[in-house]
Protein backbone atom coordinates (compact mmCIF):
# COMPACT_ATOMS: atom_id res chain seq x y z
CA UNK A 1 0.00 0.00 0.00
CA UNK A 2 2.91 2.42 0.58
CA UNK A 3 4.42 1.45 -2.28
CA UNK A 4 1.26 2.22 -4.21
CA UNK A 5 1.05 6.11 -2.78
CA UNK A 6 4.36 6.34 -4.14
CA UNK A 7 4.10 5.56 -7.71
CA UNK A 8 2.97 8.35 -9.82
CA UNK A 9 0.40 6.85 -11.80
CA UNK A 10 -3.24 5.70 -11.09
CA UNK A 11 -4.76 3.50 -13.05
CA UNK A 12 -8.08 4.06 -14.79
CA UNK A 13 -11.05 1.77 -15.72
CA UNK A 14 -9.47 1.29 -18.95
CA UNK A 15 -6.35 -0.21 -17.95
CA UNK A 16 -4.91 3.04 -18.80
CA UNK A 17 -1.79 4.39 -16.43
CA UNK A 18 -1.94 8.20 -15.87
CA UNK A 19 0.96 9.88 -14.98
CA UNK A 20 0.86 12.65 -12.10
CA UNK A 21 2.74 15.33 -10.13
CA UNK A 22 1.57 16.17 -6.60
CA UNK A 23 4.02 18.99 -5.02
CA UNK A 24 3.20 20.38 -1.79
CA UNK A 25 1.95 20.43 1.27
CA UNK A 26 -1.09 17.89 1.77
CA UNK A 27 -3.33 19.75 3.79
CA UNK A 28 -2.87 22.86 1.15
CA UNK A 29 -5.70 23.85 -1.14
CA UNK A 30 -4.71 21.88 -3.86
CA UNK A 31 -4.36 23.85 -7.59
CA UNK A 32 -4.57 21.27 -10.04
CA UNK A 33 -3.05 22.18 -14.18
CA UNK A 34 -4.09 20.55 -17.49
CA UNK A 35 -2.08 20.55 -20.13
CA UNK A 36 -2.59 21.91 -23.68
CA UNK A 37 -2.01 19.59 -27.43
CA UNK A 38 0.37 17.78 -27.50
CA UNK A 39 2.42 18.78 -24.29
CA UNK A 40 2.75 17.63 -20.99
CA UNK A 41 2.76 18.60 -17.28
CA UNK A 42 5.80 19.48 -18.14
CA UNK A 43 4.51 22.89 -19.42
CA UNK A 44 3.65 24.01 -16.21
CA UNK A 45 6.50 24.02 -14.27
CA UNK A 46 6.31 28.05 -13.96
CA UNK A 47 3.46 27.83 -12.60
CA UNK A 48 3.68 24.75 -10.25
CA UNK A 49 6.84 26.45 -9.00
CA UNK A 50 5.38 29.69 -8.77
CA UNK A 51 2.14 28.43 -6.45
CA UNK A 52 4.22 26.41 -4.70
CA UNK A 53 6.08 29.14 -3.15
CA UNK A 54 2.99 30.24 -2.26
CA UNK A 55 1.94 27.85 0.23
CA UNK A 56 -0.44 25.74 -2.27
CA UNK A 57 -0.35 22.22 -3.05
CA UNK A 58 0.02 21.88 -6.88
CA UNK A 59 -1.17 18.57 -8.85
CA UNK A 60 -0.65 18.21 -12.47
CA UNK A 61 -1.29 15.10 -14.81
CA UNK A 62 -0.37 14.10 -18.59
CA UNK A 63 -2.70 13.34 -20.39
CA UNK A 64 -3.87 9.74 -22.04
CA UNK A 65 -1.12 9.28 -24.41
CA UNK A 66 0.39 12.53 -23.98
CA UNK A 67 4.11 13.03 -21.81
CA UNK A 68 4.56 9.53 -19.49
CA UNK A 69 1.03 8.21 -18.85
CA UNK A 70 0.29 5.43 -21.42
CA UNK A 71 0.27 5.08 -25.00
CA UNK A 72 -3.23 3.41 -25.21
CA UNK A 73 -4.82 3.01 -28.59
CA UNK A 74 -8.06 4.30 -26.83
CA UNK A 75 -9.93 6.88 -25.29
CA UNK A 76 -9.01 10.15 -27.67
CA UNK A 77 -11.95 12.29 -26.74
CA UNK A 78 -12.86 14.60 -24.19
CA UNK A 79 -15.15 12.66 -22.20
CA UNK A 80 -12.31 10.18 -21.42
CA UNK A 81 -9.51 13.07 -21.05
CA UNK A 82 -12.25 14.30 -18.14
CA UNK A 83 -12.54 10.59 -16.97
CA UNK A 84 -9.03 10.65 -16.55
CA UNK A 85 -9.27 13.70 -14.86
CA UNK A 86 -10.89 12.44 -12.65
CA UNK A 87 -9.31 9.28 -11.58
CA UNK A 88 -6.42 11.33 -10.46
CA UNK A 89 -8.65 13.83 -8.71
CA UNK A 90 -10.52 10.55 -6.31
CA UNK A 91 -6.64 8.45 -6.09
CA UNK A 92 -5.24 11.97 -4.07
CA UNK A 93 -8.71 12.82 -2.65
CA UNK A 94 -8.65 16.54 -3.67
CA UNK A 95 -11.42 18.56 -2.32
CA UNK A 96 -11.83 22.51 -2.86
CA UNK A 97 -9.39 22.32 -5.35
CA UNK A 98 -8.77 25.07 -8.42
CA UNK A 99 -8.52 23.79 -11.95
CA UNK A 100 -6.32 25.38 -14.37
CA UNK A 101 -6.40 24.76 -18.21
CA UNK A 102 -4.74 25.53 -20.91
CA UNK A 103 -5.90 25.46 -24.65
CA UNK A 104 -7.09 21.63 -25.35
CA UNK A 105 -6.54 21.52 -21.54
CA UNK A 106 -9.19 24.34 -20.71
CA UNK A 107 -11.67 22.48 -22.93
CA UNK A 108 -11.03 19.28 -20.52
CA UNK A 109 -11.24 21.35 -17.58
CA UNK A 110 -14.71 22.51 -18.41
CA UNK A 111 -16.04 18.50 -19.09
CA UNK A 112 -14.62 18.07 -15.84
CA UNK A 113 -15.70 20.66 -13.45
CA UNK A 114 -19.30 20.09 -15.42
CA UNK A 115 -19.24 16.60 -15.17
CA UNK A 116 -16.99 15.29 -12.30
CA UNK A 117 -15.98 17.48 -10.03
CA UNK A 118 -18.94 20.43 -9.58
CA UNK A 119 -21.63 17.55 -9.00
CA UNK A 120 -18.64 15.70 -6.85
CA UNK A 121 -18.61 19.52 -4.53
CA UNK A 122 -14.42 19.09 -4.87
CA UNK A 123 -13.99 22.43 -7.55
CA UNK A 124 -13.93 25.96 -5.95
CA UNK A 125 -12.58 27.62 -8.68
CA UNK A 126 -11.46 27.47 -12.07
CA UNK A 127 -9.60 29.16 -14.70
CA UNK A 128 -9.37 28.15 -18.31
CA UNK A 129 -6.15 30.33 -20.57
CA UNK A 130 -6.65 30.76 -23.87
CA UNK A 131 -8.85 27.98 -23.80
CA UNK A 132 -10.77 25.81 -26.87
CA UNK A 133 -14.20 25.82 -25.74
CA UNK A 134 -16.95 26.31 -26.76
CA UNK A 135 -16.28 25.28 -30.27
CA UNK A 136 -13.15 25.81 -32.28
CA UNK A 137 -14.69 24.47 -35.69
CA UNK A 138 -16.14 27.40 -37.86
CA UNK A 139 -19.93 25.91 -38.51
CA UNK A 140 -22.80 28.41 -39.48
CA UNK A 141 -23.68 28.79 -35.94
CA UNK A 142 -19.91 29.68 -35.45
CA UNK A 143 -18.27 31.80 -38.06
CA UNK A 144 -15.42 33.27 -35.81
CA UNK A 145 -13.76 29.75 -35.40
CA UNK A 146 -11.14 28.07 -37.75
CA UNK A 147 -12.31 26.08 -40.98
CA UNK A 148 -12.24 22.29 -41.02
CA UNK A 149 -9.59 22.52 -43.91
CA UNK A 150 -6.69 23.95 -41.65
CA UNK A 151 -7.70 20.94 -38.74
CA UNK A 152 -6.81 18.92 -41.75
CA UNK A 153 -4.00 20.42 -42.47
CA UNK A 154 -2.75 19.87 -39.20
CA UNK A 155 -3.18 15.95 -39.76
CA UNK A 156 -1.62 15.84 -42.56
CA UNK A 157 0.84 17.54 -41.29
CA UNK A 158 0.98 15.63 -38.45
CA UNK A 159 1.24 11.94 -40.56
CA UNK A 160 3.74 13.60 -43.38
CA UNK A 161 6.78 14.61 -40.22
CA UNK A 162 5.65 14.97 -37.19
CA UNK A 163 8.67 16.17 -35.79
CA UNK A 164 9.09 19.22 -38.61
CA UNK A 165 5.19 19.87 -37.57
CA UNK A 166 6.30 20.70 -34.10
CA UNK A 167 9.05 22.33 -34.74
CA UNK A 168 7.28 24.76 -36.92
CA UNK A 169 4.52 25.16 -34.48
CA UNK A 170 7.18 25.83 -31.34
CA UNK A 171 9.13 28.49 -33.83
CA UNK A 172 5.99 29.63 -35.14
CA UNK A 173 2.31 30.93 -33.67
CA UNK A 174 2.73 29.15 -30.38
CA UNK A 175 4.49 31.62 -28.71
CA UNK A 176 4.27 34.19 -31.60
CA UNK A 177 7.88 33.76 -32.54
CA UNK A 178 6.64 34.36 -36.22
CA UNK A 179 6.44 38.15 -35.33
CA UNK A 180 8.06 41.02 -36.75
CA UNK A 181 10.68 42.02 -33.81
CA UNK A 182 9.90 38.85 -31.79
CA UNK A 183 12.59 37.66 -29.56
CA UNK A 184 12.52 33.95 -30.17
CA UNK A 185 13.73 31.44 -27.25
CA UNK A 186 15.81 28.61 -28.66
CA UNK A 187 15.11 26.61 -25.38
CA UNK A 188 11.64 27.19 -25.29
CA UNK A 189 11.12 25.84 -28.87
CA UNK A 190 13.31 22.79 -27.82
CA UNK A 191 11.29 22.31 -24.63
CA UNK A 192 8.02 22.16 -26.62
CA UNK A 193 9.13 20.06 -29.29
CA UNK A 194 10.65 17.77 -26.46
CA UNK A 195 7.13 17.03 -24.68
CA UNK A 196 5.52 17.06 -28.45
CA UNK A 197 8.00 13.86 -29.07
CA UNK A 198 7.53 12.39 -25.81
CA UNK A 199 3.82 11.18 -26.91
CA UNK A 200 2.27 8.88 -29.20
CA UNK A 201 1.36 9.79 -32.58
CA UNK A 202 -2.08 8.15 -32.25
CA UNK A 203 -2.81 10.24 -29.42
CA UNK A 204 -2.01 13.61 -31.20
CA UNK A 205 -3.63 13.08 -34.17
CA UNK A 206 -6.62 11.97 -32.43
CA UNK A 207 -6.89 14.62 -29.97
CA UNK A 208 -6.51 17.49 -33.29
CA UNK A 209 -10.63 16.20 -33.75
CA UNK A 210 -10.98 16.25 -30.24
CA UNK A 211 -10.15 19.81 -29.29
CA UNK A 212 -11.15 21.03 -32.49
CA UNK A 213 -14.80 19.38 -33.10
CA UNK A 214 -15.88 19.01 -29.66
CA UNK A 215 -19.37 21.21 -28.59
CA UNK A 216 -18.76 22.17 -25.31
CA UNK A 217 -21.49 24.77 -24.95
CA UNK A 218 -23.53 22.65 -22.64
CA UNK A 219 -20.52 22.01 -20.23
CA UNK A 220 -19.71 25.76 -20.13
CA UNK A 221 -23.22 26.77 -19.29
CA UNK A 222 -23.50 23.59 -16.45
CA UNK A 223 -20.70 25.46 -14.46
CA UNK A 224 -21.68 27.71 -11.46
CA UNK A 225 -18.51 27.98 -10.08
CA UNK A 226 -16.21 30.95 -10.62
CA UNK A 227 -13.97 31.37 -13.53
CA UNK A 228 -11.32 33.52 -14.96
CA UNK A 229 -10.58 33.65 -18.40
CA UNK A 230 -7.64 34.46 -19.89
CA UNK A 231 -6.82 34.79 -23.54
CA UNK A 232 -4.06 37.35 -25.52
CA UNK A 233 -6.03 38.79 -28.36
CA UNK A 234 -2.50 37.74 -30.67
CA UNK A 235 -3.12 34.35 -30.31
CA UNK A 236 -2.70 32.56 -33.34
CA UNK A 237 -4.10 29.09 -32.71
CA UNK A 238 -7.84 29.71 -31.01
CA UNK A 239 -9.71 32.65 -32.00
CA UNK A 240 -10.30 34.88 -29.07
CA UNK A 241 -13.27 36.11 -30.67
CA UNK A 242 -14.56 32.78 -30.76
CA UNK A 243 -13.17 31.28 -27.15
CA UNK A 244 -12.77 33.87 -24.55
CA UNK A 245 -15.62 35.71 -25.57
CA UNK A 246 -17.71 33.20 -25.76
CA UNK A 247 -16.76 31.19 -22.64
CA UNK A 248 -17.63 34.69 -20.39
CA UNK A 249 -20.65 34.98 -21.96
CA UNK A 250 -21.59 31.17 -21.45
CA UNK A 251 -20.49 30.81 -17.83
CA UNK A 252 -22.75 32.13 -15.15
CA UNK A 253 -19.76 33.48 -12.90
CA UNK A 254 -17.04 34.57 -15.34
CA UNK A 255 -14.20 37.01 -15.25
CA UNK A 256 -13.03 38.09 -18.71
CA UNK A 257 -9.13 39.50 -19.39
CA UNK A 258 -7.92 39.65 -22.57
CA UNK A 259 -4.00 41.06 -22.80
CA UNK A 260 -3.23 43.19 -25.97
CA UNK A 261 -0.82 41.38 -28.00
CA UNK A 262 0.15 38.29 -25.88
CA UNK A 263 0.18 34.98 -28.02
CA UNK A 264 -1.42 31.45 -26.94
CA UNK A 265 1.86 30.32 -25.20
CA UNK A 266 1.13 33.19 -23.20
CA UNK A 267 1.56 31.09 -19.70
CA UNK A 268 5.48 30.98 -20.90
CA UNK A 269 6.13 33.87 -22.21
CA UNK A 270 4.49 36.21 -19.75
CA UNK A 271 4.04 34.49 -16.97
CA UNK A 272 5.77 37.09 -14.91
CA UNK A 273 2.37 38.52 -15.30
CA UNK A 274 -0.09 35.52 -15.53
CA UNK A 275 0.76 34.16 -12.56
CA UNK A 276 0.07 37.19 -10.27
CA UNK A 277 -3.62 37.66 -12.06
CA UNK A 278 -4.41 33.76 -11.55
CA UNK A 279 -3.21 34.11 -7.50
CA UNK A 280 -5.50 36.97 -7.28
CA UNK A 281 -8.44 35.63 -8.42
CA UNK A 282 -7.89 32.84 -6.11
CA UNK A 283 -7.77 34.65 -3.16
CA UNK A 284 -10.46 36.55 -3.70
Amino acid sequence: MQLEFLMPFVTTDDGTEIYFKDWGPRDAQPIVFHHGWPLSSDDWDAQMLYFLGKGFRVVASDRRGHGRSSQTGVGHDMDHYASDVDAVVRHLDLRNAIHVGHSTGGGQVARYVAKYGQPQGRVAKAVLVAAVPPLMLQTPDNPEGTPLEVFDGFREALLANRADFFQAVACGPFYGFNRPGAKVSEPTVANWWRQGMMGSALAHYEGIKAFSETDQTEDLKAITVPVLVLQGDDDQVVPYKAAAVKQAELLADATLKIYEGYPHGMLTTHAEVLNPDILAFIQQ
